[in-house]
């Protein structure tokens, strides 16, 4: 997990001269000999109109400063649209196409195939500031069919683990549960023996969404529960002992179904956990009907969420907790797939007829990838918005106010511990601590599934037989069945074979 920082207090000195020059971070004179650099048309001096669409529905605000400062350091005239996959492939049945696209990475796959999509993979000794800031294993999520097609986005940390109510743990007594025997207890007791107070039979212990709610007890067996991990839907391809293994062929998986049985039998759980949406986990929390619930920093400690559940009860003290160590010293609160990009940087075939247009799109990613370029995406405008003091950025009352709309600039990515510590001061120990927790590495990301494996058919019947193994209504002397079922009908192993070949390929597996 990177948690690289940029600022030193010597580097914070030049960077503040550094950001009145202009001219700093493209790559105009980068010049290769192979390259397309070679043949780009002389520059025109009116700047150079540039669409860029994503998804999402922010709006921009009337007074964009950050549009203003990158179209005047790049002489561009940049327009930035909202609009998701759906009305972007219907633009590319037309042949419309923007200047640059930000997109979910089966978009791409999917445009790529198409022979829409520029591949980058000349230009890529023109992205030099670029590439160093994503770093050489972030470039490889971008690859498709073995071409360089999307450009992935740096950044990304991992969060989420147990929160647990300090205050119901200080009124019956009890200790923060370190193994998954302890967690138990505590989830009895937290439904058993009234932890509010208020002598009723009205609380229990454990919330969640789906199978995340049970995330860092399948760690404490060494395994990802494969379909519905708290970071990511697909948890299947870790790393062990450096060799790629499925957490369903790992012996863990068994003992982690009969440890998550026993939950569900004692009934501690929330009924309606695999039916949660939205907000439904925490609103339950907050309303005191459950003392331990599976949630990220942003879900539990936002200032807006901690003035609820205090106004609801003053006295609820939600705190974080490490995942519980498993019988053989597993402790692992989720997997992170390393691999996945959320989504990708994509450029039309078209552009390369453009190369005036096309020259302006690869120094406008370098120009947000330096210092420089990338501090007015994150804060806004020096001095106006953001202030360095040492080695830190800190937000003024303007930059509170107005720089709330920057990450959508952010089209290369951010140094995102630093960057979330810098934004949500009051939590940034919580935001550390979820950071640094243990997790256990898994690949998908990195792997396109075989035409011929339908992967949304084979996690459905994955998640569903987890389910009933959990539940108990197939017992786990059927669990071989499970497996021969999963190889025998959704051709579970040939994608293994598959994903094997193409992590070998890229390097990612030896």
């Amino acid at each position: 997990m990177n948690k690289k920082k940029w600022f030193g207090p010597a580097a914070a000195a030049i960077l503040i001269f550094a950001i009145v020059l202009t001219g700093c971070g493209s790559n105009k004179d980068n010049k290769g000999s192979s390259s397309p650099e070679s043949t780009k048309a002389p520059e025109s001096t009116a700047p150079v109109k540039l669409e860029i669409v994503q998804g999402g529905t922010a709006t921009l605000p009337p007074d964009d400063f950050v549009k203003k400062a990158l179209d005047k350091h790049l002489n561009i005239d940049m327009v930035l649209t909202m609009q998701n996959d759906d009305q972007i492939s219907v633009r590319a049945a037309g042949g419309d196409y923007p200047d640059l696209m930000l997109i979910s990475k089966p978009l791409a796959q999917k445009l790529a195939a198409s022979g829409a999509l520029l591949d980058m993979t000349p230009y890529l000794d023109q992205l030099s500031d670029y590439q160093k800031f994503v770093d050489a294993q972030t470039m490889k999520k971008g690859i498709i069919s073995g071409k360089q097609y999307a450009l992935p986005r740096a950044g990304g940390i991992a969060n989420g683990t147990y929160w647990i109510r300090k205050d119901w743990l200080d009124q019956l007594k009890l200790q923060v549960p370190t193994t998954i025997d302890e967690l138990l207890a505590v989830a009895k007791a937290f439904t058993e023996d009234d932890p509010d107070g208020n002598n009723k039979k009205d609380t229990l212990g454990m919330t969640g969404t789906g199978l995340s709610l049970f995330s860092p007890i399948f760690g404490a067996f060494g395994v990802t529960s494969g379909v519905d991990n708290f970071s990511t839907a697909d948890a299947q391809l870790m790393l062990k002992d450096g060799k790629l293994v499925s957490p369903f062929y790992d012996p863990g998986m068994k003992e982690a179904l009969a440890a998550v049985n026993k939950f569900i039998v004692a009934n501690v759980v929330d009924p309606e956990f695999l039916n949660n949406k939205g907000r439904a986990m925490e609103d339950k929390a907050f309303q005191g009907k459950f003392g331990i619930i599976m949630d990220a920093w942003p879900g539990i400690a936002k200032d807006e969420f901690v003035k609820v559940y205090k106004e609801a009860n003053p006295k609820a003290d939600w705190v974080q907790i490490a995942p519980p160590k498993g019988p053989d010293g597993h402790q692992y609160v989720a997997g992170f797939n390393i691999g996945a990009t959320g989504p990708v940087l994509v450029i039309p075939k078209a552009l390369e007829n453009e190369p005036e247009k096309l020259n302006k799109v690869l120094d406008l990613l370098n120009y947000i990838s330096t210092e420089e370029g990338n501090l007015i995406v994150q804060f806004g405008i020096k001095d106006a918005h953001f202030k360095v003091e040492g080695d830190k950025v800190i937000f003024t009352d303007q930059g509170k106010l107005e720089a709330g709309y920057t990450y959508l600039y952010q089209f290369t990515g951010r140094p995102e511990l630093t960057y979330l510590q810098t934004k949500f001061v009051n939590q940034a120990p919580m935001i550390d601590f979820e950071a640094g927790l243990p997790r256990i590495e898994t690949l998908d990301g990195f792997v396109e599934p075989p035409a011929d494996f339908n992967i949304s058919d084979a996690n459905r019947f994955m998640q569903e037989e987890l389910v009933k193994f959990i539940y108990g209504k197939t017992k786990l002397d059927q669990y071989d069945a499970f497996i021969k079922t999963l190889e025998d009908t959704f051709g579970y192993g040939k994608y293994l074979e598959s994903a094997e070949q193409q992590l070998k390929e890229l390097g990612v597996v030896k």
